[in-house]
């Protein structure tokens, strides 16, 4: 007997679809951009610029400068106390730069010598 006219979804389907599309829209709701030092971007003494502000692994820093000036080096604990990029240093020269942040403790410096040690460095703890 046919049934013409008539349409069912499967119930499990359509729940299954529903649960994709809210993850997705979770996922894309939960990561925030943050522009490193705001309107001022990328420049000496943003240290103090991530004070007061929440950050989630997967959250993006957007690094604005200018590329004839500066870079931004993601760098470790050590790299970032001593204010040097190692060779396997990850090292952006665009000038607008997002970069995703790792849960834990995320550093990056500027590498051009004497700007990291005149201030252009940061550290932003993301959960």
């Amino acid at each position: 007997m046919s049934h013409q006219g008539r349409c069912r979804a499967n119930p499990v389907l359509v729940l299954a679809c529903t649960l994709i599309l809210l993850l997705v829209q979770f996922e894309i709701t939960r990561a925030k951009t943050f522009t490193v030092g705001g309107t001022s971007g990328w420049s000496f003494n943003v240290q103090s610029w991530a004070e007061g502000k929440k950050f989630k692994a997967g959250d993006a820093l957007v690094f604005n400068y200018d590329p004839s000036l500066h870079n931004v080096a993601v760098v470790d604990v050590n790299g970032y106390n001593s204010c040097s990029a190692s060779p396997s240093s990850e090292v952006y020269s665009s000038g607008n730069d997002a970069i995703k942040l790792s849960k834990g403790r995320n550093y990056f410096i500027c590498s051009i010598p004497g700007h990291c040690d005149g201030g252009l460095k940061i550290a932003v703890d993301a959960s």
